[in-house]
């Protein structure tokens, strides 16, 4: 069933919220019958235009009726809730999961894909998608300014953006940091041209190295060039990042045995725009860096953390309860999503 679902969002994700949508009316119709648009739409706690909508979808398919009394399910209504029923009751129980995270984390949003990146490489690719179309959704007409983070994950996200981001938009992609000790593939600099590149945006890149001593951190920042880059990053409006495991990224990072044996010591379990925390949000340790800070998430309008696989659990948890600001947007897999709700 999960590989269903996962087909039917790839091709036709609108088709998959209308269909929830249609089929909770439908079965609430059927439990409360006969009823009236008024009550219906309080139940549901939807607006009675929206309302009418749908139930006038459902009454020129045949699948209720209306009378004096309010509205009923017919025969072929019925029908088509017990033929449903099994398909729903599994693409419902990922809509709950979603719900049932937003609320946890107190974000604005959470989308679950269905699968463990960790075992399955294409599930990083359903989220790529995902994130594409919430863009879509959410990206005003106009000039957009989009900081984003490099890593694996990124570079997924961005291999699957599309030119239909930029209909009535003018995009322009930037790092949110510099480039750190990693394969160019996977650095901040390259994410924001591939972003570009499949969108038919523009980028800019920030030629500086993330880790740099504090004696060259001033020099730097006096650069004109820099400065305008990082005059640039302060203006983004959107802001996609992923949230990684504290040891993993710390080897990605080529940080020393020293320094990997202090992030132990203090129990980071998790990294986001350089910051290693603990199981608590606490920021255990930072790295000196150049670009977007955490402290200046909040002022972003749209914000996407895309992060999956079981052994980012404990980190995505972490993070998105206690730092991630509350108008954050989740999209994550099965495998992380079912271990952070089983505890």
């Amino acid at each position: 069933m999960h590989s269903d679902i996962q087909w039917i969002e790839a091709i036709a994700p609108d088709m998959v919220d209308m269909l929830s949508h249609r089929y909770l009316v439908l079965r609430t119709i059927s439990w409360m019958a006969p009823v009236g648009r008024r009550l219906l739409a309080q139940t549901l706690d939807v607006s009675e235009r929206t309302l009418r909508t749908e139930t006038d979808a459902l009454r020129k398919l045949d699948l209720i009726m209306t009378s004096k009394s309010g509205m009923q399910v017919t025969q072929q209504g019925r029908d088509v809730l017990l033929g449903l029923s099994q398909f729903m009751d599994e693409l419902m129980g990922i809509r709950q999961k979603e719900r049932q995270l937003a609320q946890q984390f107190n974000i604005k949003r959470c989308i679950i894909v269905s699968g463990d990146s960790d075992r399955q490489l294409k599930v990083i690719g359903t989220m790529g998608e995902e994130v594409n179309q919430l863009l879509q959704q959410l990206l005003p007409e106009g000039q957009n300014i989009v900081a984003v983070m490099g890593g694996h994950t990124m570079a997924h996200v961005a291999n699957h953006l599309t030119d239909k981001l930029a209909r009535k938009r003018d995009l322009l992609f930037v790092p949110a940091r510099g480039g750190v000790g990693e394969s160019v593939e996977i650095q901040a600099n390259t994410i924001a041209s591939q972003m570009a590149q499949h969108t038919g945006g523009k980028f800019r890149s920030l030629f500086v190295p993330e880790q740099v001593s504090e004696r060259t951190y001033k020099p730097l920042l006096q650069e004109p060039s820099i400065q305008e880059v990082l005059a640039i990053i302060g203006r983004a409006n959107v802001v996609v990042h992923s949230i990684g495991d504290a040891i993993a990224m710390a080897h990605r990072r080529n940080m020393s045995e020293d320094q990997i044996k202090v992030l132990r010591g203090r129990k980071a379990i998790g990294e986001a725009f350089g910051y290693f925390f603990d199981q608590d949000g606490n920021v255990v340790y930072r790295i000196p860096r150049i670009g977007l800070q955490i402290g200046a998430l909040a002022d972003r309008e749209i914000i996407l953390a895309v992060a999956g696989g079981a052994s980012k659990a404990t980190a995505i948890e972490a993070y998105m309860t206690n730092i991630a600001p509350k108008h954050t947007c989740l999209i994550t897999d099965e495998g992380a999503a079912n271990l952070i709700l089983k505890k």
